[in-house]
Order: C-alpha cells, then sequence, then structure tokens
C-alpha cells in the first residue's frame, strides 16, 4: 500500500513517486513547467492560486502546488501521509 501525502487543497501525491519538491522561481524550472505543460506532463494541483512548488515525479511527470516547497517537505517528513482510504494518520 502507498503512503500519500496532502499537498494543498484535498490534493494528495504518493510518496513513494516523489523524486524532488522545488521551488519554481528559478528560469530553468519555468522552462520545464513551461515544456510539462506543452507536453501535458503536468498536473496542476493549485486550485488556481499561484504554483509556489514543483514536484518531480517518477515518470517524467510534474506537479504544481499552491503550497511552499518547505510545507511539503515536512509534511513527507513528519509523516503526516494518508492511507490508501484517504484518512489521514499523523
Amino acid at each position: 500500500m502507498g503512503k500519500f501525502v496532502n499537498i494543498g487543497f484535498g490534493n494528495v501525491v504518493n510518496v513513494s513517486k516523489v523524486l524532488a519538491v522545488v521551488n519554481p522561481d528559478a528560469a530553468p524550472i519555468k522552462r520545464m513547467v513551461q515544456s510539462a505543460k506543452e507536453d501535458g506532463r503536468a498536473i496542476d494541483a493549485t486550485q488556481g492560486r499561484k504554483t509556489k512548488a514543483v514536484i518531480f515525479l517518477q515518470e517524467n511527470q510534474l506537479l504544481l502546488s499552491a503550497l511552499q516547497p518547505e510545507t511539503i517537505t515536512k509534511r513527507i517528513m513528519a509523516g503526516s501521509e494518508y492511507d490508501m482510504k484517504g484518512e489521514e494518520n499523523e
């Protein structure tokens, strides 16, 4: 069973698929996000808000979140995860 972490607004990601969580402000990251959007590899979980974190996933996909990278990283490290039923475990 995979473990999931909340990335904001009720959206969750499988922790075992996360490769990196980065700030989207650097020019190379912006280019990667634009390329992923054009190729259909970007998953937008911002709910219309500003992208504050880019999560690199296996299978060459990018996940966009409105939470700060530090917040997502703390949630991953703290083990604030969801089981497969979507119930929070602390």
